[in-house]
């Protein structure tokens, strides 16, 4: 697999094995990573691209939960979301791009990661997703929870943040700009978060890294 590259502010360029050996170290000492300008800007710039001119593409209202649990409720997030399936070069690229941190933390982290899923999220001007966690203890194989951002000159008055906190009990927690290339992943059961209402049209990709916890012949996560 050749390797790919991104863009950073000065210009430079950082490998891949660079960037995700700094994600599998602040995953081992705090348990998330924040890294700005992180996704090689022309695969970043291509997902914005599909995000904008795909006829393929069907955003539906987000839920919450689950298959037969899965439930629609405004009070706690009004996004809406299109799954990703690989079905065209720019999303196999970014599949591929996954797949390549997938396999660098299981061999650095031994982590046991099996597959990813991931959507497309747009949040409207006003739109936001009130403080929850992406899995709970014990009831889920999600892993690993992977943010990536896809909004050109986003400025601070624009909101949209999203805040990562610490613990249950934490009220001040990091807010993460969601600006063009920049990419969080944090444990999915340890960490509490929230999309602030946004000022402008708000892009980005929200993707999960699963374990397998298939029983008596019955596949989770589906194939």
């Amino acid at each position: 697999m050749n390797a790919l590259h991104l863009s950073t502010p000065s210009g430079g360029e950082i490998d891949n094995e660079t960037l995700f050996a700094k994600i599998a170290d602040d995953l081992y000492a705090k348990g998330y990573s924040i890294q700005p300008n992180a996704l090689p800007m022309t695969l970043a710039e291509d997902l914005l691209e599909e995000l904008h001119s795909s006829e393929e593409l069907e955003f539906k209202t987000a839920g919450i939960g689950r298959g037969r649990d899965l439930t629609t409720n405004e009070f706690v997030r009004t996004d809406k979301i299109c799954w990703i399936q690989g079905t065209n070069d720019t999303c196999s690229r970014w599949l591929e791009w996954t797949g390549a941190l997938q396999s660098y933390l299981n061999r650095r982290l031994f982590l046991g990661l099996f597959s990813f899923e991931s959507h497309f999220a747009h949040y409207r001007p006003g739109d936001f997703y009130k403080r929850h966690v992406d899995a709970f203890k014990g009831n889920t194989n999600r892993v690993l929870s992977l943010v990536t951002y896809l909004n050109t000159d986003w400025g601070i008055d624009d909101g949209g943040e999203m805040v990562l906190y610490q613990k249950d009990d934490d009220f001040s927690g990091t807010k993460v700009t969601p600006g063009l290339g920049t990419v969080a992943i944090f444990l999915s059961e340890e960490f509490p978060h929230e999309v602030l209402a946004s000022r402008r049209d708000r892009y980005s990709i929200a993707g999960w890294f699963r374990v397998n916890n298939s029983l008596n012949g019955q596949l989770d996560p589906p194939k």
